[in-house]
């Protein structure tokens, strides 16, 4: 009983598969049907082939957000420093903190009197508050 439920759900995706790539197929000859007039054969071609790419992505990207769905972050407590909200940032997005680091990383080498000054900025001590 298992083993056909298994046997026809693989059946039923290998059809759908087959469908799909029939689809695909169609719709990349009637892109090129429809450019070929008035791009001519090289760049119908190439239209087919940006057209594939973008397909792709979407189909790759969708794939991606079914396997990785977005989390609902709890809301931080503003009494939170910043350094805390980084390192928590840092700990959800490891992608984007690491190229936040590499474009810094770059901006410094290609201006060291920006990363003085922030550097500076940073390190400046707070003049203490006059008592009124």
């Amino acid at each position: 009983m298992i083993l056909r439920k298994a046997i026809l759900i693989a059946c039923s995706v290998a059809a759908l598969s087959a469908a799909a790539a029939v689809f695909v197929v169609a719709l990349a000859f009637a892109l090129y049907a429809a450019l070929l007039p008035h791009w001519g054969p090289s760049l119908a071609s190439a239209g087919v082939a940006g057209a594939c790419v973008l397909l792709s992505l979407v189909v790759g990207l969708g794939a991606l957000v079914a396997a990785n769905p977005p989390k609902l972050t709890k809301k931080t407590p503003a009494s939170e420093d910043m350094t805390t909200k980084m390192f928590a940032l840092a700990r959800e997005k490891p992608i984007v903190a690491a190229a936040a680091i590499i474009a810094a990383g770059a901006i410094a080498l290609k201006n060291p009197k920006i990363t003085a000054a922030l550097v500076g900025a940073f390190l400046a001590t707070k003049p203490p508050e006059k008592k009124k």
